[in-house]
């Protein structure tokens, strides 16, 4: 249930952003990761995983959601899980904007979606399940390099960082 809601909030946050939203302000700059640091936009650090740059981004993320956020939440129960998913995905953003600034000189980069906190859920997962582990090491590094190397920018950094949370948050029994 939490997984279907979680699934159903990108869709309508990603439709109203980009197809209803007619204001001025510019929502992607303000609800993605790139303002914290510099006008104290803390609430990013939750809202950025939220937004997605276009509709492949958004899907591919929302299939993998709903695969590992399904298994873990009938494993954890609903509330359990929902908890993985935000204090991973919170994990996974106050990582990757520390990386942003310290690798980019504190430029403005927007850091977006789903990502992260999705990885969390695979980290968690491989944590518990050992047979599954070298796979979804395999296919993080996959998701992860394979756009870079088609030209996609990707925030690649999130991925690692959201798996590594993620294994890490079940090895230490954080969440159980």
């Amino acid at each position: 249930m939490i997984a279907s809601f979680l699934i159903a909030l990108n869709v309508v946050i990603f439709v109203f952003v980009n197809y209803l939203y007619f204001g001025t302000l510019n929502l992607d700059a303000i609800l993605g990761l790139n303002l914290f640091f510099f006008q104290g936009f803390y609430w990013q650090i939750l809202s950025s995983m939220f937004m997605h740059g276009n509709w492949p981004h958004l899907i591919l993320n929302m299939i993998v959601l709903f695969q590992f956020g399904s298994m873990l939440e009938k494993y954890l129960k609903s509330f359990k899980f929902a908890l993985l998913y935000l204090i991973g995905g919170i994990l996974c953003s106050l990582l990757s904007v520390f990386y942003v600034y310290l690798s980019f000189d504190g430029s403005f980069v927007n850091v977006v979606g789903a990502s992260g906190a999705i990885c969390v859920l695979m980290g968690y997962y491989a944590y518990l399940d050992k047979t599954a582990t070298k796979g979804l090491i395999v296919a993080i590094l996959l998701m992860s390099f394979i756009p870079i190397f088609m030209g996609v920018n990707i925030a690649w950094y999130a991925h690692i960082f959201g798996f590594i949370c993620g294994y890490l948050l079940g090895k230490f029994k954080v969440i159980k």
